[in-house]
């Protein structure tokens, strides 16, 4: 028995697509065009896609993760309104600052920050605890401009309350909404910054991604205490803009999550781990996390540029017979005429003498009797102990003991002038020899007196630029020119190849 269907699936027949049939009904009318339209649609999306995957257009709607660029007032947009690869070079106008302070000791630190302070240049605000007394003198003009602290009553805390206003500093910061910002760096209010080298170090990175760039304490004991990858925060630390706008979204949940932590860092850090994003490390954020005299570790800079000092006041002066701030003020001087130098070490020997000279340009320069290889200059004296227990160690660095043998310590010479040079790029430093490291019976050795004939060295050298720290670090070498009237001339340059 047959029977005559349709197929349950067949072709399109060519009376199919007559739009207007009058021999159906209204129902199959009806029909018929829903189904052409959705032909339509579909195909024209088709031909959508299709175009996009070739010409790699900008996606028509916003992702979800792009909403952590939004603040709430809408103030927060892309920075430098870029596009690609095709940003230019960073420099410190990009930079916000935000400073850790107090309505209560500002005015006894506000010097430190006035070093490195550009008024009109420096962009940033130091954020206090309360409004200053109106009754007060003025806000003094070349400190940063200062903010309150939003409420931060209502978070948990166990130990500090004020670490919880302080690490807010970093959202609070980036919705103040400042235009063409990339990075955020903190510090506290004795956090002194040398503008220049952060500058530097913060153009290597892409202000785009998520970057935590400091450096931990130089005392192995707090870096148990707390965490190896966290950047202290008295040395400072720079947030990119791409981090500091996922950052700002989660920070207050976070730091109730971790309010028996102690430190406003340790809370930052722990925060920035929850994103994904570890410590960049740059060695010339310096925590001083150290008691005693500093000088071993600043006449033993690492090759990178000196980007920042804290506890200052926790240490001895950095130079004899000056005060904390006016031992500051004599490395500024320095700074200001090569600041890619400051700090920077360079060896040389005199190899008919069996000299030894280091030199920490706009510091110090220390001259040995002997021949003493590089391995061992660019080791810090320990001049120093630990932070917390003042104990002769661990650090996170080799140091070489300081000996009560006057024979075996180096004549020791302190910067007392830096100039530009008569050439163009070049500038002439002196450095006068200082009363020995230890107090005791001066070295009688002949081979010893030669050495401390020389009362004064003077030094020249060609500026360095800040796209040296772009290249492979290597430390400059340099070369005894000549010694005449108990002055020792050197001269620095780069190393042969």
């Amino acid at each position: 028995m047959s029977q005559d269907r349709e197929p349950c699936c067949r072709p399109f027949k060519a009376r199919d697509f007559i739009v207007f049939s009058i021999d159906k009904p209204p129902s199959d009318f009806l029909f018929r065009v829903i189904r052409y339209a959705t032909l339509i649609i579909l195909v024209a999306s088709f031909s959508l896609v299709l175009y996009s995957a070739v010409t790699g257009s900008t996606p028509w709607f916003r992702l979800p993760e792009d909403a952590a660029l939004q603040s709430a007032g809408g103030l927060l947009a892309t920075p430098d309104c870029v596009s690609g690869d095709n940003i230019s070079e960073t420099n410190i106008s990009h930079i916000q600052f935000g400073v850790a302070g107090s309505v209560t000791t500002w005015n006894e630190r506000r010097h430190y920050s006035e070093l490195w302070w550009e008024p009109k240049v420096t962009r940033g605000y130091v954020w206090l605890d309360g409004k200053p007394n109106a009754s007060s003198v003025l806000w003094p003009r070349n400190s940063p401009p200062y903010r309150v602290s939003e409420d931060w009553s209502r978070f948990k805390y166990s130990s500090s309350q004020a670490a919880v206003r302080i690490a807010r500093i970093v959202s609070e910061s980036f919705r103040v909404g400042l235009p063409n910002v990339r990075w955020f760096v903190m510090g506290d209010d004795d956090t002194v910054f040398f503008t220049e080298n952060l500058v530097s170090v913060l153009a290597k990175y892409d202000h785009r991604q998520m970057y935590y760039i400091g450096a931990n304490s130089e005392s192995v004991e707090q870096d148990v205490m707390h965490a190896y990858g966290m950047a202290f925060g008295g040395g400072g630390f720079a947030v990119s803009y791409g981090l500091a706008a996922k950052l700002a979204t989660i920070l207050d949940g976070c730091l109730d999550r971790y309010f028996r932590f102690y430190g406003s860092d340790e809370r930052i850090r722990a925060c920035v781990s929850e994103i994904g994003v570890s410590l960049t490390t740059e060695r010339g954020f310096h925590q001083i996390d150290i008691r005693g005299d500093p000088y071993g570790l600043l006449a033993a800079h690492p090759v990178a540029p000196l980007v920042s000092l804290h506890h200052i006041d926790a240490v001895s002066p950095i130079f004899p017979r000056q005060t904390h701030l006016g031992s500051l003020k004599s490395l500024f001087q320095a700074y200001r005429v090569d600041p890619a130098r400051i700090l920077q070490q360079s060896f040389c020997y005199h190899r008919m003498r069996n000299w030894s000279i280091s030199v920490s340009w706009g510091y110090t320069a220390q001259l040995y009797s002997w021949v003493v290889p590089a391995h061992m200059l660019e080791t810090p004296l320990q001049t120093f102990k630990t932070w917390r227990s003042q104990s002769q160690g661990p650090f996170t660095f080799n140091t070489r003991p300081v000996t009560s043998d006057p024979c075996e310590q180096p004549v020791i010479y302190f910067l007392d002038e830096v100039r530009e040079g008569a050439k163009g790029g070049e500038t002439m430093s002196g450095y006068q020899r200082t009363a020995p490291a230890q107090s005791g019976k001066a070295c009688e050795r002949p081979d010893y007196a030669p050495v401390m004939a020389v009362k004064r060295i003077k030094v020249s050298a060609l500026k360095m630029s800040p796209h040296d720290w772009k290249k492979g670090p290597r430390r400059q070498c340099c070369e005894m020119v000549k010694l005449k009237d108990s002055t020792l001339q050197v001269k620095i340059r780069s190393c042969i190849p």
